[in-house]
């Protein structure tokens, strides 16, 4: 009888413990009123809901669903962070232009594992003053200056080069394609890297390293996790190679590139050292493999579905070539007056929304319309929810480029940010629209295709592109 006296009096204690450690977990503590939501299951949150694919390029349903029932601000928990939704446009310009005041630079375990250095917090690598260096050296390389003084005949070559060989085959999947060639092109003026002498091939390692990038972070044998990691250990050994060849060269190079920069500036920086080197550089790679060759896969499917928005840019480039010579290099002015093309890139820009937003973490208790996010709770401004309001953006799944002559400079400032904004807007969007400008100026005015087939466009919530879109490319007689 004692015994069953002590089972029971443990296991009523345990009831007890589990019912106050569930109750805690959905309301956490606050001074104040949390944002509305729901904490999901203890432990793993909200996180797998996150992680349900949906077939749609409309916004995944776990942010669709909650907007409609809590409102554009709302709380909940993605692997074992509390966390605060925002598609707020107010609020997420306010957030972004308070870094260091009441946030900070933030990544969830997943990506601070893959992306920051080993030993170092996801935070640490991410002061104002490294930040401002890693913004000034890109803006040096890929900014204005650079791409009116020597990338825009370099950028019309490629791309000649590229459509002409994609041309030569029976059919291109774009996304993959595009994401080797851009990357290539790019890669030689980060590091020198040239992809038709390397035995690795770079863009196949990072096309691998996003197929397991959003996976739970469970960091053993066999997961995708895993592989994740096990991928970007091969890339960093290829830059670290890279790194001693040229840290042991005599060679004088021809131009500066990224890696010459930041040799030189070792000896008057201290948190420049080689781990920091290669970080910088994985981080570029990875984003150029992804950024530019996702807006040029959906640039075929959406001008495939609309031949009146092909027919308006052929007009605007055929003006250009009237002017300009067939085999002359495109002029920063006449870059500049792409109007329409600008307007296409943007409406692709913001109908892709390949991520779902930034990250930041509250540094102290965040007040806002009557709710408290507390310090220390991650924020995620959701500018794929703005991109896709329909009070903004009348239809917004409908690929429209003609809406962008009705917005004014405030409406798409505060509404449209697919570069990121405040002091972290990303220093390489001039560099992206210039290639994707002269890429549909080679494409519309040298081109014609064939829409062969797309695979199950998928957001999860990134966005992924299944087996790919297929296309076969005819040059125009």
């Amino acid at each position: 009888m004692s015994v069953l006296i002590i089972f029971f009096f443990l296991t009523l204690m345990l009831i007890i413990y589990l019912t106050y450690w569930i109750k805690k977990w959905r309301n956490p503590k606050c001074i104040g009123v949390l944002p509305p939501g729901s904490m999901g299951l203890p432990i793993i949150g909200e996180s797998l809901q996150l992680l349900i694919p949906n077939y749609s390029l409309d916004l995944h349903p776990f942010i669709k669903r909650r907007i409609n029932r809590y409102g554009p601000i709302f709380r909940s928990n993605v692997a074992g962070h509390p966390i605060v939704f925002s598609a707020d446009s107010e609020f997420n310009h306010y957030v972004v232009n308070q870094e260091r005041r009441l946030v900070e630079f933030w990544y969830l375990d997943t990506y601070s594992k893959l992306f920051v250095l080993e030993g170092e917090s996801s935070t640490s690598g991410a002061t104002a003053y490294i930040h401002k260096y890693i913004r000034s050296l890109f803006l040096n390389h890929f900014g204005n200056e650079k791409l009116k003084e020597n990338f825009l005949p370099q950028i019309q070559d490629v791309v000649n080069k590229i459509l002409h060989s994609w041309s030569s085959q029976e059919f291109t999947e774009v996304k993959r394609s595009a994401s080797s060639e851009f990357q290539a092109f790019t890669a030689k003026f980060l590091l020198g890297y040239d992809a038709e002498k390397s035995s690795y091939k770079m863009g196949e390692s990072f096309a691998k390293f996003l197929e397991t990038l959003l996976a739970f972070p469970l960091n053993i044998p066999g997961t995708p996790y895993r592989q994740s990691l096990e991928v970007k250990k091969k890339i960093m050994n290829t830059l670290e190679n890279l790194l001693k060849e040229r840290s042991n060269s005599t060679e004088e190079t021809n131009e500066e590139d990224v890696l010459d920069h930041m040799l030189k500036d070792m000896e008057k920086e201290k948190f420049i050292t080689k781990d920091f080197i290669i970080q910088v550089l994985f981080g570029s790679l990875f984003a150029v493999s992804e950024s530019v060759p996702v807006i040029i896969a959906l640039l075929f499917k959406f001008l495939s579905e609309n031949p009146s928005v092909v027919e308006e840019l052929m007009a605007e480039h055929e003006k250009i070539l009237k002017s300009n010579g067939s085999d002359s290099p495109i002029t920063w002015d006449q870059y500049k007056s792409m109007k329409f093309t600008s307007h296409v890139i943007q409406e692709t820009l913001r109908i892709s929304n390949v991520t779902p937003g930034v990250m930041r973490r509250a540094i102290r208790d965040i007040q806002y319309k009557g709710y408290t996010i507390p310090a220390g709770w991650t924020i995620m401004l959701l500018a794929s929810a703005c991109h896709m309001n329909s009070e903004t953006f009348k239809d917004p799944l409908v690929f429209n480029p003609w809406r962008w002559n009705d917005l004014d400079s405030k409406c798409i400032s505060k509404n449209f940010t697919p570069y990121g904004g405040g002091t972290r807007q990303c220093a390489g969007a001039e560099y992206s629209k210039v290639f994707l400008s002269i890429f549909l100026h080679v494409l519309v005015t040298k081109y014609r295709w064939t829409y062969i087939k797309e695979g199950k466009l998928c957001r999860r919530p990134m966005l992924l592109f299944g087996d790919g879109i297929h296309i076969k490319l005819h040059e125009k007689n």
